[in-house]
């Protein structure tokens, strides 16, 4: 299975999504059924697709607080839509490693963004791995 293709396939969902051509469902079907994709493709594209969404307050909240000096309102939409799934990645998909994730986001920002896309993906997420990382220490701190 190629989770690079599945990210590029989520990337065009939310795409849609977020300029609202059409229902999420709709989105899904059309950019799925234009090839013959291979299931765990599909599967996975869904999966990231699906908790993008549902986390989507909490995912915004983890890049707004790694942001330095930049206004959340001015990254672009493809550079948004890709630390979006980038940290959705980080944050609720375990079995991926945090690295695996960022450099997927990394690649996927020089194909689709722009020259810095690159560069600015891999700083927030890098961030945001941090982060994460920090509350889940301080969450164990608590919890002893």
């Amino acid at each position: 299975m190629s989770r690079r293709l599945a990210r590029e396939l989520a990337l065009k969902i939310l795409y849609g999504y977020e300029c609202g051509l059409d229902s999420l469902p709709e989105l899904i079907a059309g950019v799925l059924g234009k090839k013959n994709y291979k299931n765990g493709v599909k599967n996975y594209c869904r999966e990231l697709v699906t908790k993008t969404i549902n986390h989507l307050s909490e995912i915004d909240r983890m890049i707004i607080e790694v942001l330095k000096n930049w206004n959340y309102e001015r990254v672009s939409l493809i550079d948004k839509l890709i630390l979006r799934m980038g940290t959705c990645e980080i944050l609720y998909f375990p079995d991926i490693p945090n690295e695996v994730s960022i450099n997927e986001a990394i690649e996927i920002g020089k194909k689709y963004g722009s020259e810095e896309s690159g560069k600015f993906i891999n700083g927030v997420l890098d961030a945001v791995k941090k982060r994460r990382k920090e509350k889940e220490e301080n969450e164990g701190r608590n919890n002893q």
